[in-house]
Protein backbone atom coordinates (compact mmCIF):
# COMPACT_ATOMS: atom_id res chain seq x y z
CA UNK A 1 0.00 0.00 0.00
CA UNK A 2 1.29 3.55 -0.51
CA UNK A 3 2.75 5.28 2.57
CA UNK A 4 2.12 8.76 1.39
CA UNK A 5 -0.79 10.70 2.31
CA UNK A 6 -2.36 10.80 -1.17
CA UNK A 7 -4.17 7.11 -1.37
CA UNK A 8 -6.48 7.78 -4.47
CA UNK A 9 -5.21 6.24 -7.61
CA UNK A 10 -6.87 8.75 -10.14
CA UNK A 11 -5.67 11.53 -8.25
CA UNK A 12 -1.81 9.62 -7.68
CA UNK A 13 -1.35 8.81 -11.23
CA UNK A 14 -2.33 12.28 -12.64
CA UNK A 15 0.20 14.23 -10.08
CA UNK A 16 2.80 11.49 -11.19
CA UNK A 17 2.11 12.24 -15.09
CA UNK A 18 1.62 16.52 -14.59
CA UNK A 19 4.04 18.05 -17.27
CA UNK A 20 5.11 21.39 -16.35
CA UNK A 21 2.37 24.40 -16.32
CA UNK A 22 -0.13 21.42 -16.75
CA UNK A 23 -3.47 22.21 -15.14
CA UNK A 24 -5.93 20.55 -12.99
CA UNK A 25 -8.97 22.05 -11.90
CA UNK A 26 -10.21 21.35 -7.84
CA UNK A 27 -13.79 22.56 -7.74
CA UNK A 28 -17.01 22.50 -5.83
CA UNK A 29 -19.84 20.00 -6.20
CA UNK A 30 -21.80 22.28 -8.91
CA UNK A 31 -18.66 23.09 -11.30
CA UNK A 32 -20.07 22.50 -14.77
CA UNK A 33 -17.09 19.99 -16.05
CA UNK A 34 -16.35 20.04 -19.66
CA UNK A 35 -17.16 16.10 -21.37
CA UNK A 36 -14.20 16.07 -22.95
CA UNK A 37 -11.85 16.62 -19.45
CA UNK A 38 -10.98 14.22 -17.08
CA UNK A 39 -13.74 14.03 -14.16
CA UNK A 40 -12.00 12.75 -11.13
CA UNK A 41 -15.31 12.61 -8.61
CA UNK A 42 -14.79 12.60 -4.86
CA UNK A 43 -18.08 13.89 -4.05
CA UNK A 44 -19.92 12.07 -1.58
CA UNK A 45 -21.98 14.21 0.14
CA UNK A 46 -22.80 18.16 0.82
CA UNK A 47 -19.26 18.66 1.99
CA UNK A 48 -17.64 15.83 2.00
CA UNK A 49 -15.03 15.87 1.00
CA UNK A 50 -14.17 19.61 1.74
CA UNK A 51 -12.92 21.55 -0.66
CA UNK A 52 -9.66 22.69 1.81
CA UNK A 53 -8.79 18.92 2.72
CA UNK A 54 -8.82 18.10 -1.28
CA UNK A 55 -6.36 20.64 -1.77
CA UNK A 56 -3.84 20.41 1.01
CA UNK A 57 -3.65 16.79 0.04
CA UNK A 58 -3.13 17.49 -3.55
CA UNK A 59 -0.42 20.23 -2.41
CA UNK A 60 1.09 17.33 -0.58
CA UNK A 61 2.07 15.03 -3.60
CA UNK A 62 2.31 18.10 -5.96
CA UNK A 63 4.61 21.33 -6.84
CA UNK A 64 2.69 23.89 -8.12
CA UNK A 65 3.85 27.16 -9.64
CA UNK A 66 0.42 29.08 -10.30
CA UNK A 67 -2.98 29.31 -9.43
CA UNK A 68 -6.14 31.04 -11.30
CA UNK A 69 -8.83 31.68 -8.96
CA UNK A 70 -12.63 33.47 -9.68
CA UNK A 71 -12.75 37.24 -8.84
CA UNK A 72 -16.17 36.35 -7.04
CA UNK A 73 -14.65 34.02 -4.62
CA UNK A 74 -12.79 36.49 -2.21
CA UNK A 75 -16.34 38.43 -2.26
CA UNK A 76 -19.15 35.36 -2.06
CA UNK A 77 -16.42 33.05 0.09
CA UNK A 78 -14.35 35.46 2.09
CA UNK A 79 -13.68 32.73 4.67
CA UNK A 80 -12.88 30.18 2.15
CA UNK A 81 -11.06 31.98 -0.18
CA UNK A 82 -8.61 33.20 3.14
CA UNK A 83 -8.17 29.71 4.21
CA UNK A 84 -6.69 28.53 0.65
CA UNK A 85 -4.53 31.67 0.61
CA UNK A 86 -3.04 30.55 3.70
CA UNK A 87 -2.88 27.47 2.48
CA UNK A 88 -0.77 28.42 -0.81
CA UNK A 89 1.62 30.74 1.38
CA UNK A 90 2.07 27.71 3.61
CA UNK A 91 2.85 25.89 0.43
CA UNK A 92 4.94 28.36 -0.53
CA UNK A 93 6.86 28.61 2.71
CA UNK A 94 7.65 25.08 2.46
CA UNK A 95 8.58 24.49 -0.74
CA UNK A 96 10.83 27.73 -0.89
CA UNK A 97 8.71 28.49 -4.03
CA UNK A 98 6.61 31.23 -5.15
CA UNK A 99 3.51 30.39 -5.90
CA UNK A 100 1.69 33.22 -8.68
CA UNK A 101 -2.15 33.93 -7.69
CA UNK A 102 -4.32 34.95 -10.80
CA UNK A 103 -7.92 36.16 -10.43
CA UNK A 104 -10.43 35.99 -13.70
CA UNK A 105 -14.32 36.39 -13.73
CA UNK A 106 -16.10 33.18 -12.85
CA UNK A 107 -17.08 33.12 -16.46
CA UNK A 108 -13.30 33.18 -17.76
CA UNK A 109 -12.33 30.51 -15.05
CA UNK A 110 -14.78 27.98 -16.66
CA UNK A 111 -13.86 28.64 -19.58
CA UNK A 112 -10.44 28.18 -18.07
CA UNK A 113 -11.39 24.89 -16.88
CA UNK A 114 -10.97 23.30 -20.66
CA UNK A 115 -7.76 23.13 -20.12
CA UNK A 116 -7.14 21.11 -17.30
CA UNK A 117 -5.73 17.41 -17.23
CA UNK A 118 -8.18 16.44 -15.05
CA UNK A 119 -11.09 18.13 -12.43
CA UNK A 120 -11.54 16.87 -9.16
CA UNK A 121 -15.15 17.44 -7.72
CA UNK A 122 -15.44 17.83 -4.18
CA UNK A 123 -18.37 17.45 -2.02
CA UNK A 124 -18.13 21.16 -0.96
CA UNK A 125 -20.95 23.14 -0.93
CA UNK A 126 -19.47 27.14 -0.41
CA UNK A 127 -19.99 29.60 -3.63
CA UNK A 128 -16.98 29.63 -6.06
CA UNK A 129 -14.75 27.04 -3.90
CA UNK A 130 -12.14 26.51 -7.02
CA UNK A 131 -9.42 26.46 -7.79
CA UNK A 132 -6.87 25.14 -11.16
CA UNK A 133 -3.08 24.24 -9.90
CA UNK A 134 -0.46 25.17 -12.95
CA UNK A 135 2.10 22.23 -12.23
CA UNK A 136 5.61 23.47 -11.58
CA UNK A 137 8.79 21.97 -11.63
CA UNK A 138 10.40 20.16 -7.69
CA UNK A 139 14.04 21.76 -9.62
Amino acid sequence: MKKSTLINSGISYLVATLGHTDEITICDAGLPIPDHVQRIDLALTHGVPSFLDTVRVILSESQIEGVIIAEEFSDVSPVLHEALLKELSKESEETGKSIEIKYVSHEAFKARTEQSRAVVRTGECTPYANVIFQAGVVF
